[in-house]
């Protein structure tokens, strides 16, 4: 591994670059998730602007879903050994280009190519933690990584009704040129601003690893994001179910032969990791549900009983609070983890959660308590996402940062599309006929609701579950191994 140098106090314009490094990051992250929602408006007009089926149009979301989930732990280990501001500047790239190709284009199969490329901006959040690690000093780190990791809520919440404003108001690919804009200025804006890496992990790429993964990811990912429509028992869905369980076990016997694994599974296997990878996946499944049955909710047919009817420009600003609130306490949670241990920060975070959706169960026909509970769901979820890194970074070496968060985010978006799928299961099975249309009843999403809060509790309990770190592993040096890592032979934590 590659030692950072004496580092000596910044001077000039180098001074003035350092101190936007944590806001250049963050409007990364913003602008990474306002990129994989802005398509929600458009998913219903799609079909008759592109000349294409609905089934078609569905592969636009699940194309980002699986290139990011692939692309996130192979360039969170490719910024481990190769400079981690020069992948993430690469990253914002390809999304980029991938903003400019829908632009330009109304034909179904470039769009789709296109927002596979935009799912390469997954890897920014997790890139950015571990630059951020490697760069501030430890009294700024904590604020500065709850910051970050807010910005996944902060950039859903603004991305939603700015791309419902501009589908209705504007032609839908104005959409794609004025995110293409704000790309352009992120690259320019990381190129400029953040400094390089000084700590690597040098070494081969793991090229049949990252294919092994690739490949596992895929047939998992696509059966969930798909078994809803085919059908759970389907032979495709059954076969791709099959296929990823064949494909993951032989990937891992490979990884663990390898002498620089893309993921150090002994690494995973520490209890202080595997368990906040475990709670992440339950975190990101409770969390997601949130902005699913809300949106659905609002819009439903006052004929319902309980739908509001809302328009998806109201719908966007009924979620807005909830990002507002997740910048707001960002600081808050940082705090907590300074004083507490990130893990009661997670704990919290996850009981948060479980305190909206009993909310959310017990009113969800007023308008002012639908945007309560979402908003604590939010305020949860703020402390959770902001405490997940933290436990990362203080639990693995300094040289595995990138690929070790990429792992977690990467949890995170397999606990989102299972939770994207049981959503749409419940809702499918608890139906009712409303002016000659189905539609969900009331039941089907205090159920899901429901669901989405016991697996959040089940966070909670993962998160208490995580060992207590020692003191000598707090704030260690850059640059320093953790104990446990593999310069010291990996024992346990």
């Amino acid at each position: 591994m590659e030692q950072p140098g004496p580092i000596s106090p910044p001077t000039g314009k180098r001074a003035t670059r350092d101190r936007l490094t944590v806001p250049v990051l963050a409007f990364g992250g913003i602008l990474m998730a306002v990129m994989q929602t802005v398509v929600v408006p458009l998913l219903p007009d799609l079909p008759r602007l592109t000349g294409s089926s609905p089934a078609a149009v569905s592969w636009m979301v699940t194309a980002t879903l699986l290139a990011g989930a692939v692309l996130t732990p192979v360039l969170g280990r490719a910024g481990d050994m190769y400079g981690k501001r020069r992948v993430l500047a690469s990253a914002l790239v390809l999304m980029t280009v991938g903003s400019v190709l829908c632009a330009l284009s109304s034909d179904i199969v470039v769009l789709i190519a296109a927002r596979a490329l935009q799912g390469a901006a997954a890897a920014v959040v997790p890139l950015s933690i571990s630059i951020l690690r490697d760069e501030l000093p430890p009294d700024r780190r904590g604020s500065a990584v709850a910051l970050m990791s807010s910005t996944v809520g902060i950039g859903a919440a603004l991305g939603l009704p700015l791309a419902a404003l501009v589908v209705q108001y504007a032609d839908w690919h104005t959409m794609f040129w004025l995110t293409s804009l704000l790309g352009a200025i992120g690259v320019t804006a990381v190129c400029w601003a953040v400094k390089e890496s000084p700590v690597r992990e040098p070494g081969r790429f793991d090229i049949a690893g990252t294919l092994g993964l690739a490949a596992g990811l895929v047939c998992l990912l696509l059966g969930v994001s798909q078994g809803g429509q085919w059908g759970w028992t389907s032979p495709a869905v059954l076969g791709l179910f099959a296929a990823a369980v064949v494909v993951l076990a032989v990937w891992r016997a490979q990884q663990l032969r390898a002498a620089r694994p893309l993921v150090d599974l002994r690494l995973v296997a520490r209890p202080r990791v595997g368990l906040s990878h475990v709670a992440a996946l339950l975190t990101g499944f409770a969390f997601y549900a949130n902005s699913l049955v809300t949106a659905q909710l609002v819009q439903a047919p006052k004929a319902t009983g309980y739908g509001l009817g809302l328009s998806i420009v109201a719908t966007g600003l009924c979620l807005l609070p909830g990002g507002v609130t997740m910048l707001l306490f960002s600081p808050l949670s940082a705090r907590i983890s300074a004083t507490r241990g990130p893990r009661v920060t997670l704990a919290l975070g996850a009981l948060v959660i479980a305190s909206g959706y009993a909310l959310r169960i017990a009113d969800s026909r007023d308008l002012w308590m639908i945007i309560l509970g979402a908003t604590v769901v939010a305020t949860g979820t703020t402390l959770a996402y902001s405490a997940l890194p933290t436990l990362i970074l203080r639990a693995v070496p300094a040289e595995q940062t990138a690929s070790a968060n990429g792992v977690n985010v990467l949890m995170r978006t397999i606990g989102q599309a299972a939770s994207s799928a049981a959503v749409a299961a419940v809702l499918v099975h608890h139906t009712s006929q409303v002016g000659g249309a189905t539609v969900p009843t009331l039941h089907g999403y205090l159920l899901a609701f429901g669901i989405a809060g016991a697996v959040a509790l089940l966070a909670c309990a993962a998160a208490l579950s995580i060992p207590g770190e020692r003191p000598t592993d707090r704030d260690r040096p850059r640059g320093t191994p953790a104990r446990g890592s593999r310069d010291s032979a990996l024992e346990g934590a």
